[in-house]
């Protein structure tokens, strides 16, 4: 079973744009977020370390609008092993009344901190991400 990760962000008025709802810049903000300490919980701390992913790609559906003082949750996970140096990561942000507001889907690529390249995912590095079921607050 995949690793997954959920936690909640509440909208505050710094996350509100002039329609009254969360601006599309901060649900970029939050996923990316999200992503970062989903890999610091579940990596080794040597892959933390020795690894920095970037995006190359986001994919998002908005399908609701979060006004301030919300909370939504998201929950991500990795459905599929990683294409040479890049996966997807996938994202759900969903609203008290149960309702998917916003729905990802993020391609990120490995870069080794100490050569500045790219490179394929080591298998090690993947396999906590796809192979377990923990899953953080």
């Amino acid at each position: 079973m995949p690793s997954t990760y959920t936690r909640t962000f509440t909208a505050g008025p710094e996350h509100i744009d002039m329609l009254g709802h969360v601006n599309n810049a901060v649900w970029v903000q939050w996923m990316e977020q999200v992503a970062t300490e989903h890999w610091t919980q579940d990596a080794d701390p040597a892959h933390v370390d020795a690894y920095v992913w970037v995006v190359t790609r986001h994919e998002i559906d908005y399908r609701g609008n979060v006004r301030q003082g919300e909370t939504v949750s998201v929950r991500t996970w990795i459905a599929e092993a990683p294409r040479g140096a890049r996966f997807d990561r996938h994202m759900e942000f969903t609203g008290p009344d149960g309702k998917v507001k916003v729905a990802a889907k993020s391609t990120w690529a490995i870069i080794d901190k100490e050569t500045g390249r790219i490179l394929r995912v080591p298998t090690e590095v993947s396999a906590p991400f796809l192979n377990n079921g923990s899953s953080g607050t």
